[in-house]
């Protein structure tokens, strides 16, 4: 669930608090290519405001005119598609004969999305199921890898972060990092054991911790929607947990440090009996190369990185600073300072 989405549930709560109404429009499912994934959430209050995206644009605009025009009109879900002809498909903006089917719901104090928020906020990752025939909302615990589907008579939405992040460390770069990784929805957990680096630390949304890094990458049962970032530079923080996630099904385990650094932590990690297959999962040093150098541009290199392994971007056509570094080592000479940005 982006967090534009989860903007759009608050402004829905919003307005029915204010005693607008409003509707729901979200995406069920697609053809062809499509500017907003399935599951995009889009608002529409009764004054014509809205929120959230469903499209590159005309077809809001579509949906906007409607309700200027004749008012929050539907009593129960309505599925609707935009894009079927060709002439359509260039009036809404929908690239190359796209197709979109969208769930159009009115919402009342009945539709539970307060209830949801609350949920939400505890971190949960939600299912919502609404009865098209009768617009009856139940609410329920998610299965981590559960989809948007319609299904005898009802719409399955999954709401929440489905994502997971455990920063091991609470310096600089990991506030950075911690704050671009929860706009992109990931429940991230920060982990520093030392008191002189969890004092000062307030950022809303993330949660702090006081533990050994290893013991909570144990207790958090890591699975392929988490990853772990290990950011202190200091082995005995690091290295255990870096163990721990390498041996589990995280879909990311990275480590900052200079390429010989890491060299020098594989090394280790073999002793602790990790395969070739588990160290080769390791990113380190870690990102990929953007000339970063301050904390918030290495924030964004490895962040880079996590959303392409993520999304399945083949290695080849990514340039990690390992390579890079590589690539741009003087003969007989160390690696360009240049270079040595997230790798440091």
């Amino acid at each position: 669930m982006d967090s534009i989405d989860l903007d759009v549930l608050k402004t829905c709560d919003a307005w029915l608090a204010s005693g607008r109404r409003c509707q729901l429009v979200t995406v069920i499912k697609t053809w062809g290519s499509s500017p907003r994934p399935i599951g995009a959430l889009l608002a529409i209050c009764d004054d014509g405001s809205v929120a959230g995206s469903v499209s590159g644009g005309c077809i809001e605009d579509d949906l906007i005119e409607k309700v200027r025009r004749n008012g929050i009109e539907l009593a129960r879900p309505e599925i609707v598609s935009y894009g079927i002809s060709a002439d359509e498909a260039h009036r809404f903006g929908l690239p190359c004969g796209g197709t979109i089917e969208l769930a159009i719901e009115p919402l009342s104090g009945d539709s539970r999305i307060r209830e949801l928020l609350a949920r939400l906020a505890e971190g949960e990752l939600v299912e919502r199921r609404v009865n098209l025939a009768s617009g009856a909302v139940t609410l329920a615990r998610a299965e981590a890898g559960a989809i948007l589907r319609v299904q005898d008579g009802e719409l399955a939405t999954i709401h929440g972060p489905r994502w997971r992040l455990y920063i091991i460390g609470a310096g600089p770069l990991s506030r950075f990092l911690a704050q671009i990784a929860s706009g992109m929805d990931y429940r991230v957990v920060v982990c520093d054991p030392r008191e002189e680096y969890r004092s000062g630390w307030n950022l809303a949304g993330v949660e702090l911790v006081h533990a050994m890094p290893d013991d909570l990458v144990i207790e958090a049962r890591l699975d392929a929607r988490s990853a772990v970032v290990a950011l202190t530079h200091d082995p005995k923080l690091d290295d255990l947990a870096l163990m721990e996630a390498l041996r589990s099904e995280a879909f990311y385990v990275g480590a900052i440090g200079s390429r010989l650094n890491n060299d020098k932590r594989r090394e280790r990690l073999r002793l602790f009996d990790l395969s070739e297959a588990q160290l080769a999962r390791l990113h380190g040093p870690i990102g990929i190369y953007i000339g970063s150098k301050t904390p918030s541009e290495i924030a964004v290199s490895i962040m880079a990185e996590m959303t392409a392994v993520k999304n399945g971007v083949p290695a080849d056509l990514l340039v990690p600073h390992a390579a890079a570094a590589a690539a741009s080592r003087p003969a007989g000479g160390a690696a360009c300072s240049v270079l040595r940005d997230a790798a440091a």
